[in-house]
């Protein structure tokens, strides 16, 4: 699986570079963050309704979307999903309340 995200990392950032009339995600970093972030703002409200519709497919569907669209984000920021991943393992085997616990402090 990690190698979709890799892959997909790697198009986002030969993207960065590209006519903004070529590509969809050169169009969206031509525009800047605050199109980014406009952009994982309705893909997570979304997200939240497909869930409440509980349409299985629906929700698989603008997950990918966020995903997507946050992996924008995260090339605009010069970051990759490799940084996120390590960050999740980091938290492996921690309680959620320790880990939030250890955020505030």
């Amino acid at each position: 699986m990690n190698d979709v995200l890799d892959r997909l990392s790697e198009v986002l950032e030969a993207r960065k570079a590209a006519d903004p009339d070529s590509s969809y995600v050169a169009k969206l970093h031509a525009k800047g963050l605050d199109a980014i972030l406009k952009k994982v703002g309705e893909e997570a409200t979304e997200t939240v309704m497909a869930a409440k519709d509980g349409v299985p497919e629906k929700v698989v569907y603008e997950v990918a979307d966020l995903w997507f669209h946050t992996l924008v984000l995260l090339s605009h920021q010069g970051l990759g999903p490799n940084q996120v991943l390590a960050e999740l393992e980091r938290r492996f085997g921690l309680s959620g309340l320790e880990e939030k616990a250890a955020r505030k402090g």
